[in-house]
């Protein structure tokens, strides 16, 4: 199994990446084998169906790189060094989960211990953060600026989190350090126009990968996109649903001719 997919633009491309890390659903079998079985048959903190949700991007002329594993063999949105990326008293899963979002274990005995950690780190971490790298490498050098999309999703409840439910739509930038002003402010006058509950750098301002990459000075900027899993998936969070699906893609095609057009 490769580490992860690059869908290339069918389109004349344009200087903006979609990094979706959370929507791989492969356990290699040194890894599974020592993992529950029922977490295994149903990884509930996937993000499912993102890579379909954005299949429309490559005619849009955008870069897609998607991961293949999931996010429980090693969660490519973590610090390398495992420092957490919020401290308000919130369930954090680190760099090679032991728990699920709501403090479910999810290995049968004892969780992986600091060799396998930085074993997993070589193989499957490193060369897809590369990876990304080097796309937004060739971007800068061909259009002299890029922007690195993180799409995400999550569902509407996750008490380890919060209480109270997720907004539909949470647009994350690290509270605005990681994109210019001009990039911020297009992506979220679209995303205040559509009739989702949208909030801006909270509850989430962006993972790892969005704080890394990010650097306006350097002409890469990037943004997080976390949204509901109910704006495209059926009440019980389980399956694609076409009719909400094709609307909330109505409105993020909007949100990236605004941004081709922005950046």
């Amino acid at each position: 199994m490769e580490i992860y997919t690059v869908i290339e633009p069918i389109a004349e491309a344009v200087p903006i990446v979609i990094n979706s890390p959370h929507s791989g659903t492969y356990f290699p079998a040194e890894v599974k084998s020592k993992m529950i079985k029922e977490r295994v048959e149903h990884p509930d903190d996937t993000d499912w169906f993102i890579d379909e949700l954005y299949d429309f991007v490559p005619k849009m002329g955008i870069t897609m790189i998607k991961a293949n594993y999931n996010r429980w063999v090693i969660d490519l949105n973590r610090d390398p060094d495992s420092v957490a990326l919020y401290d308000d008293g919130r369930v954090i899963t680190g760099l090679v989960p032991k728990t699920d979002f709501n403090g479910q274990p999810l290995y049968k005995e004892a969780a992986p211990d600091s060799d396998e950690i930085r074993r997993r780190l070589k193989a499957y971490y490193e060369p897809y953060h590369q990876k990304v790298s080097e796309l937004l490498t060739e971007k800068v050098r061909k259009f002299n600026r890029a922007l690195l999309f993180d799409a995400h999703s999550i569902r509407k409840h996750v008490s380890g989190i919060r209480p109270e439910p997720f907004p539909d739509l949470i647009l994350g930038d690290n509270d605005e350090t990681s994109a210019s002003s001009e990039i911020i402010h297009a992506a979220c006058h679209v995303l205040r126009q559509g009739d989702y509950d949208f909030q801006h750098n909270h509850p989430f301002k962006g993972g790892y990968i969005t704080r890394h990459f990010g650097n306006p000075e350097s002409n890469v900027h990037a943004l997080q996109l976390e949204m509901a899993k109910t704006n495209y998936m059926n009440r019980q969070e389980i399956k694609y649903h076409e009719k909400r699906a094709n609307k909330i893609r109505r409105l993020l095609q909007e949100l990236f001719e605004t941004l081709i057009n922005t950046i």
